[in-house]
């Protein structure tokens, strides 16, 4: 802590900062070399897992979307889609699907009393928010229809998942994939197109007629098996030449972009393509760059043995008029009947459950493209061609043609495909049941539940107050000939402030800082106070109210939850702070993702991050090194979750109040939280994590299981439902992302 203090001393004095930032050409592909080199050594166990990073910014999950897993959870996606909102890897390896769900209780229920659900909190690695309840919660879930009975619920609520043998089947041995690589896993090099199929498929190669004035990469390493991929996708317009470039997007693995550049065609546009590239005169009338400066930056960045991989990769680099000798091409890699190739949007949905080009939108998004076939050629390494080749590609696609053409489906497998059909349906046609544990057979309304009492909690506004009372520090006494300007701008380093005023009723000022996220005011404190500023010692503390009082026990519990645990809070970002992670990449071993809030409002970055790391450990080092390294960076380990400070940051904010006042209750709740007796909220919220927490041990390796909370309706409003995931000893990913 000493060390810090110092500097924070040394950052007063001065006033002012130094700005700086690096070159981001500079040694780039030496820092990117160290990403690859995270890789792992040896081949993962196949054991069904949830990706790290599950859920979108505003990390809520609607009741089709839950839906939506739950039937790609028992039946795979050979018959259904893969979810839209979460990745679910090896299904096939899942035992058992077990759904609890806490009725009467919602996301404030488990902040409020947080440290009752100790075990819960613990156990599940995944939390998120759901939208308040609806009529009838467990029938949405499900997927049923309204006008569907309790009766036809209460049919196929027991029984267990048998294993996924009634799955279509297919013969491996006659699909193209096989034919082509074998059943085996395959290496790097036997994914590279050959010089032979490069000319088959009009790749530019050296020393070809009409590649006279092309470029080459220089790249002239030896490839093996542990080369570095870069996905590529560029976009053209049409000129009185031809298809000239206009953008170019270059992303290296771990997501990444480290190049997306607009790019000026030589000759006139005759057509910007726009419903495709989405560029338009507008877009391109200011921009500079020229073909020969995205040349000389690609040159730049490549190592000698990189691979560059594309869709229909020859096109791309065609209009780079470059020659690259080492490519993966998916439209190729994903091998198809009769030497058709599968389009990119289609192998998006169908292998990584992603939706992209999609139609709402003014053309593709290159860096989307690159990064997606960077996906596609690491699943294929990763899973091999016999996994490819069960997922039935050509089915699928013969299934989208068909309702394109809008013909309905034919079969049962085609049947359970539709977005309508529910769960129990779709489990009734393949002759499976599903596992559904609740404190009832019925599936009458929450409100209603004659073995669960509606529990009371803070309401939207208090439970806001906390958060905010909790994030406001007070500091000082200052000098009144202090410097006063220098100390704002030192409690401004720690985090984006909400508000900042002098108080004045004191024998001497004192600062009272309202920060947008927990994190920074815990740093504030930890780092400031007792520090002397202008020879005097300032205290710097939260106000001491009734939701204030349990603040250091809270602190302490919330770096324990299991979403926290591993991810660290930095402030001080710049925009420049994703290159400064790729050229140090080396030491940020563990790193699986990173989180970069933006406004809500103006779309833009803010200048703090969250950093998660697979372990503990990997997180420490890392903030060890971070805050030593000459960034200015300052950060700790976090307490927030994601889904929390999204949920937080769109409540609307109450009437300005001054940080201390005492929240009153609703007089329906009063009583309530006055006295601790037997049937109190708390001891309810005891009893259940005691009580899912032990059958949760119990369960068998690899189920996977969801506690619900619905969420409540009661005359002050409604409030938000919370789900929490995990799969009993789920390993988690090692991939590295990038989420706004």
């Amino acid at each position: 802590m000493e060390p810090q203090r110092e500097r924070a001393g040394r950052h007063l004095k001065k006033g002012r900062k130094r700005r700086r930032g690096p070159n981001m050409l500079v040694g780039a592909a030496e820092a990117m070399r160290a990403r690859w080199e995270l890789e792992e050594s040896q081949p993962e166990a196949k054991k069904a897992r949830l990706s790290t990073i599950l859920f979108a910014e505003n990390c809520e999950v609607t009741h089709e979307q839950l839906c939506e897993l739950l039937k790609y959870a028992v039946l795979g996606n050979s018959n259904v889609s893969k979810p839209s909102w979460c990745q679910l890897f090896h299904q096939n390896q899942l035992n058992n699907v077990v759904v609890f769900v806490l009725q009467g209780m919602s996301q404030l229920h488990f902040y409020r009393f947080y440290m009752e659900f100790g075990v819960l909190r613990k156990a599940f690695t995944h939390k998120f928010r759901l939208p308040p309840p609806s009529s009838n919660f467990l029938a949405d879930i499900i997927g049923l229809q309204k006008k569907q009975t309790t009766g036809d619920l209460s049919k196929m609520v027991e029984g267990s998942l048998p294993s996924t043998s009634s799955k279509v089947s297919i013969s491996l041995q006659n699909a193209p994939i096989i034919q082509k690589y074998g059943s085996k896993k395959v290496g790097l090099t036997r994914c590279l197109l050959t010089k032979e199929e490069m000319k088959t498929f009009h790749f530019p190669l050296q020393g070809f007629p009409d590649c006279e004035n092309f470029v080459p990469t220089k790249c002239h390493g030896s490839i093996t098996d542990n080369s570095p991929l870069f996905g590529l996708d560029c976009e053209m317009c049409l000129t009185s030449k031809g298809r000239e470039l206009t953008r170019i997007s270059l992303v290296a693995e771990g997501g990444c972009c480290v190049m997306d550049e607009l790019v000026k065609p030589d000759n006139k546009v005759l057509d910007y393509l726009t419903s495709f590239s989405g560029i338009t005169k507008k877009i391109l009338n200011p921009v500079t760059t020229k073909l020969k400066d995205v040349q000389r930056q690609l040159k730049a960045l490549l190592p000698p043995d990189a691979v560059l991989v594309g869709h229909s990769l020859g096109l791309d680099l065609r209009a780079l008029k470059m020659i690259h000798p080492y490519v993966i091409d998916t439209s190729l890699l994903y091998v198809r009947e009769q030497g058709r190739r599968f389009k990119l949007k289609f192998l998006a949905k169908a292998i990584l459950g992603k939706d992209i080009q999609c139609p709402d939108r003014l053309g593709h998004d290159a860096t989307e493209d690159a990064r997606t076939t960077l996906e596609l050629a690491r699943y294929f390494l990763k899973y091999g061609p016999r996994k490819i080749a069960e997922l039935n590609l050509e089915a699928l696609a013969s299934h989208q043609e068909l309702l394109a053409a809008g013909q309905g489906p034919r079969n049962t497998a085609e049947v359970v495909q539709q977005s309508n059909t529910s769960v129990l349906e779709c489990l009734d046609l393949m002759g499976q049941k599903l596992l559904f544990l609740t404190r009832e057979a019925e599936t009458s309304e929450l409100s209603s539940s004659r073995n669960c009492q509606t529990i009371k909690c803070l309401t939207n506004k208090e439970m806001r107050s906390k958060w905010t009372e909790m994030s406001t520090v007070y500091a000082g006494p200052f000098s009144k000939n202090c410097n006063l300007r220098a100390v704002k701008r030192l409690f401004k380093s720690f985090g984006p402030v909400r508000s900042m005023s002098l108080v004045l009723e004191t024998h001497q000022p004192h600062l009272c800082i309202q920060y947008e996220v927990l994190e920074a005011a815990q740093l504030a404190i930890e780092s400031l106070d007792g520090i002397l500023v202008e020879s005097t010692c300032i205290k710097v503390q939260r106000p001491v109210t009734e939701l204030t009082l349990d603040s250091s026990t809270l602190v302490k519990e919330l770096e324990q939850d299991s979403e926290n645990r591993g991810t660290i809070y930095l402030s001080g970002v710049n925009q420049t702070f994703k290159e400064h992670l790729l050229q140090q990449s080396n030491i940020f071993l563990g790193l699986e993702a990173v989180i970069l809030p933006k406004d809500l409002k103006s779309g833009k970055q803010k200048k703090y991050c969250f950093l998660k790391f697979k372990t503990f450990g990997s997180a420490q080092r890392a903030l060890n090194i971070l805050k030593g390294k000459d960034w200015k960076l300052k950060g700790r380990h976090a307490l927030t979750p994601r889904h929390l400070h999204a949920w937080l940051r769109g409540i609307p904010p109450e009437s300005r109040r001054t940080p201390g006042v005492r929240v009153i209750p609703p007089p329906s709740e009063q009583q309530a939280l006055q006295v601790l007796k037997v049937d109190h909220p708390k001891i309810a919220a005891w009893r259940w994590g005691r009580k899912i927490g032990k059958l949760y041990h119990s369960l068998s390796p690899g189920t996977l299981c969801l506690i619900l909370l619905p969420g409540t309706k009661s005359t002050h409003g409604s409030f938000s439902g919370l789900g929490l995931m995990g799969i009993k000893d789920e390993e988690e990913s090692t991939t590295p992302k990038i989420c706004s």
